[in-house]
């Protein structure tokens, strides 16, 4: 396993780039959104000039990417399937894509206070979140710490303490190099950003934050009062029994593990398999969710 664990220690991409040498060849293609008509913008926000993109009408869901990622590299396969039935709100959180860099490092505190700045912004007071991976931390944080604009919270492949990921996660992620980071994560970055120096700037703050991560004391969890959809893969760098017991402290919340690897069912880049029907499917099942 540390063949592959390698390359993805700063992300939470562990299973799911065996085949990036073939997708890198073809990432441009692969990571454009396939929506039509959205509207794109800036916002500035707590010294940010944030990337935003909006997709489709009705309730707001707030989309928030993983780590070394852009909304493209994420939710480019299944954006279009839940646009059909929200107002769709991608961002980019700081140093991510579009979205500029400040001087400090990263933390799940300041990308919840950054994607509250942005709702507000738009004047939307109540959403709802997905987040995926590094995302999912975020979107925890805002349920955390700004409960009042949250509606309902989707959290996808992420873990609140340490021991939640597979065995040998951390082991050498402070060995990590840009070299390691998966060859269509830094396509997506340089074509949207084409700056080698922020795609370097971003990998690091993204790697500190790892070596960094702390443990969410489970009385927080137990202090989320957003009805909860938890979701995972049998093969995820999340373990099932660790998505349970996150579903078993959050009050009112649901647990789904799906076939596939990280990100593999909502068709992030790095893990999508071709005409899978998975993106699709999953949607389904967040839209009925949301819709309870």
């Amino acid at each position: 396993m540390k063949k592959v664990i390698l390359p993805l220690l700063f992300i939470f991409i562990l299973l799911s780039c065996k085949n990036s040498k073939n997708r890198s060849m073809t990432a441009k293609n692969e990571t454009k959104l396939v929506m039509p008509g959205g509207i794109n913008g800036y916002a500035p926000v707590n010294g940010l000039k944030m990337y935003y993109e909006i997709h489709g009408q009705g309730t707001p869901l707030v989309l928030i990417h993983g780590g070394g990622s852009t909304i493209e590299s994420t939710f480019g396969k299944i954006l279009p399937f839940l646009a059909q039935h929200c107002k769709v709100i991608a961002v980019e959180l700081q140093a991510h894509g579009r979205t500029s860099d400040r001087d400090s490092a990263e933390t799940f505190a300041q990308d919840a206070n950054d994607v509250a700045g942005l709702l507000e912004y738009l004047h939307i007071n109540k959403a709802h979140l997905l987040g995926f991976s590094n995302g999912g931390q975020t979107a925890m944080q805002i349920a955390i710490s700004h409960p009042a604009i949250v509606n309902k919270l989707v959290l996808v492949s992420m873990f609140y303490k340490r021991d939640g990921a597979m065995p040998g996660f951390f082991d050498s992620m402070p060995k990590a190099t840009l070299d390691n980071m998966p060859a269509p994560l830094k396509t997506a970055y340089l074509a949207v950003n084409n700056d080698p120096k922020g795609l370097q700037a971003m990998f690091q703050k993204d790697k500190e934050r790892m070596i960094n991560f702390k443990d969410w004391p489970d009385e927080q969890l137990r202090s989320i009062k957003a009805s909860t959809f938890i979701i995972a893969g049998d093969h995820d760098v999340v373990t099932p029994q660790h998505a349970a017991e996150m579903a078993h402290l959050i009050p009112t919340s649901q647990l789904m593990i799906l076939p596939g690897t990280h990100g593999s069912f909502i068709g992030e880049i790095c893990a999508a398999e071709k005409e899978s029907k998975l993106p699709e499917i999953t949607a389904a099942i967040i839209k009925e969710f949301l819709d309870k």
